[in-house]
């Protein structure tokens, strides 16, 4: 008869080391899902892409306006003027002495709302009435020139007031902004969107941030820039090739690392100089 060997129950410090084993491999489970969860940037790259493939749906026609504006202006040797405050002025310097980009285009820039000397002033300084005259004062807009005015929210003093500023001038206005996010803050305040000639919807939502972090409405990520450089080129390029088939070359800066590039771009800025103050 064989006898029946039975296990040894574990002991206390065999139960505690399995023990915590199990909870040291839970909570790095835990802390892989948090990290994968907050991995956000490639979500934002796709969204990104997914707003620029959708960025003309319903503003066709708005967008071969603009470019019809754009190609009119510098056909008639005009200016294209690009105004933001705040952040979105960083797009009036995105088509400034851009290689590829047409030599007619004249940023409006100042300090005061602009980011790089105080950034909490400049907020204050796009909400005053009264600034954009000063600021546009510098710039002799006319019948042929076009300014686009870039504003996600489209509700400050600053954009609103140039835009009218500019119509009154007799140019041509292509607003860049938002429709739902100056609809959802405007509380009565005039929009860029009312006074614009021509208006170009960057889709941003209100906020402009597109990716949601938490579940509370913690949200990051500014969409504007990227849709708004998009669009600005896009507008631009596309002016461009309306001229080449009018027969018209338009004045477009080469890289300057480009064979021929110092040559041609020194005629065009001895052409522009004297209207583009920031050359």
């Amino acid at each position: 008869m064989s006898a029946t060997v039975e296990e040894a129950p574990p002991d206390e410090a065999e139960e505690a080391l399995l023990a915590a084993l199990i909870d040291d491999q839970s909570r790095a489970v835990e802390q892989v899902a948090a990290v994968a969860d907050r991995l956000r940037g490639p979500e934002y790259i796709l969204e990104a892409a997914r707003r620029l493939e959708a960025l003309l749906e319903g503003q066709q026609q708005a967008f071969a306006a603009a470019a019809d504006a754009i190609e009119t202006c510098v056909a008639a040797d005009g200016l294209v003027y690009l105004f933001g405050s705040g952040h979105s002025h960083m797009l009036a310097e995105e088509g400034h002495y851009r290689a590829g980009g047409l030599a007619c285009v004249v940023p409006i820039l100042a300090s005061a709302i602009m980011l790089h000397e105080g950034a909490t002033a400049s907020s204050q300084f796009e909400r005053m009435s009264g600034v954009a005259e000063i600021v546009l004062s510098r710039y002799p807009i006319g019948p042929r020139d076009v300014v686009v005015v870039f504003s996600t929210s489209g509700v400050n003093a600053v954009p609103v007031e140039a835009a009218k500023l500019a119509r009154a001038a007799g140019a041509t206005v292509i607003a860049v902004t938002s429709q739902a996010y100056s609809a959802h803050v405007a509380a009565g305040r005039e929009r860029l969107a009312d006074v614009a000639s021509i208006v170009l919807d960057n889709k941003a939502p209100p906020g402009d941030a597109c990716a949601q972090l938490t579940a509370d409405g913690l949200n990051a990520g500014p969409i504007s820039t990227v849709v708004g450089a998009a669009l600005l080129n896009a507008l631009l390029i596309d002016a461009s090739a309306r001229l080449l088939a009018d027969g018209v070359e338009p004045p477009i800066y080469v890289s300057a690392n480009m064979p021929g590039a110092a040559a041609r771009n020194a005629a065009l800025v001895a052409r522009y100089r004297s209207r583009n103050p920031h050359l």
